[in-house]
């Protein structure tokens, strides 16, 4: 399906990314997911090929194009894997907050290197007692002279083992009523003295996506780091949300879209009986039946999409897509392993990875709960 808010120059680019992918990645995704990690170099050759932030000034690295490049490379990624969710995460989720929200100095000290892959990024939300409920998060951030006095313990940091650059959620007013008015976002650079990183967390899934806790103790961060202004953190975070949900939608749609098509080869080629398996009815009326619910999904995402370009107040039906592509997409990689038969348990098999790493997108960037629970409120319910 040619999406309606692409051109030719971005059909044209999603050529090059996926000859380069073909190249640089599909032959070793594999050995990441056994060695637990996707290796800098690969940053680094990203960046080399303008494939890293490239919606960005020209003046700080970047190329300046529209939203829709971003599309095609997170698209073109998770047709690899879902593991390289990481580099959609520095790109378009954790870079965006130092280019909306950082002062002059900020962006031309950390953007130049966003782009090159020499930073790479990561954003610290989640605590082992705080996920969703991000007003009551416990890491604080109290000023003493030039510097904070960062401590806390953050968790499930993707990009968490890697990352040279975190954008942080604390609270710099820890007594501010309402709770959300004390949150505010720090900057840590990798040796930031009291800066430490914890477990690099085993998965279900998304092996090769480095996912770590991360412990601040007495942690100076020079004030110069504080993103934005004091007590807006939450604001921010609110802000930025939309499009980082919006990605996960993306991600689980394509990789629908991938899981299906990999399911009709294997259901044509494999026989049971004297016939091809895609001879079966009940087999016919399962492929109908996701290729349909694929179809509509992709109409109504890919109208989102265009929205969210155009800069227009999008979040309930983010909230939407968010829940429902991937509630889909785990329904659809569970039907697809059915339909390889003992085959699609087997490792060899990509269906038995996407069956792995696809429940955790409707976890992550808010609950598929939280997201109902927007949709809820945005109704007047």
């Amino acid at each position: 399906m040619k999406h309606p808010y692409l051109t030719d120059d971005h059909e044209i680019f999603r050529k090059s990314l996926r000859k380069f992918l073909e190249k640089e990645a599909y032959p070793f995704y594999e050995q990441w997911e056994e060695d637990r990690m996707i290796p800098r170099s690969f940053w680094t050759k990203m960046g080399e090929q303008g494939y890293l932030c490239p919606d960005i000034d020209e003046q700080y690295g970047g190329s300046e194009v529209d939203w829709g490049f971003a599309v095609v490379i997170n698209e073109e990624l998770e047709r690899v894997g879902s593991g390289l969710v990481g580099v959609g995460l520095h790109n378009d989720i954790v870079v965006p907050y130092i280019t909306a929200f950082g002062t002059e100095e900020q962006k031309k000290r950390w953007l130049p290197k966003c782009t090159t892959g020499e930073i790479i990024t990561a954003i610290a939300m989640t605590e082992p007692g705080t996920g969703s409920d991000l007003a009551n998060i416990q890491t604080t951030a109290i000023l003493d002279g030039d510097h904070y006095i960062l401590n806390g313990q953050k968790t499930f940091i993707t990009n968490g083992i890697q990352s040279d650059l975190i954008v942080v959620a604390c609270k710099t007013d820890p007594k501010a009523n309402p709770k959300h008015k004390g949150v505010s976002l720090l900057v840590v650079e990798r040796d930031t003295p009291g800066f430490s990183r914890g477990r690099k967390l085993n998965k279900v899934g998304l092996h090769c996506q480095d996912t770590a806790e991360l412990i601040f103790e007495d942690c100076r961060v020079p004030k110069e780091n504080l993103l934005g202004e004091e007590g807006k953190g939450f604001l921010y975070l609110m802000e930025k949300l939309q499009q980082e949900r919006l990605l996960v939608a993306i991600a689980a749609q394509t990789a629908s879209e991938v899981m299906l098509k990999q399911t009709i080869e294997y259901v044509k080629s494999r026989e049971a009986f004297g016939k091809p398996v895609s001879k079966f009815q009940n087999t016919q009326f399962k492929i109908v039946e996701m290729a349909t619910e694929i179809e509509m999904s992709r109409a109504f995402l890919d109208q989102l999409i265009a929205e969210h370009i155009e800069g227009k107040d999008v979040v309930t039906k983010v909230s939407m897509a968010k829940w429902k592509l991937t509630d889909s997409a785990r329904k659809i990689a569970a039907e697809c392993m059915q339909l390889h038969g003992g085959y699609g348990y087997m490792e060899e098999y990509e269906i038995a990875r996407r069956f792995r790493d696809i429940p955790v997108a409707s976890i992550y960037a808010g609950t598929n709960e939280i997201m109902k629970t927007i949709i809820a409120k945005n109704l007047g319910l």
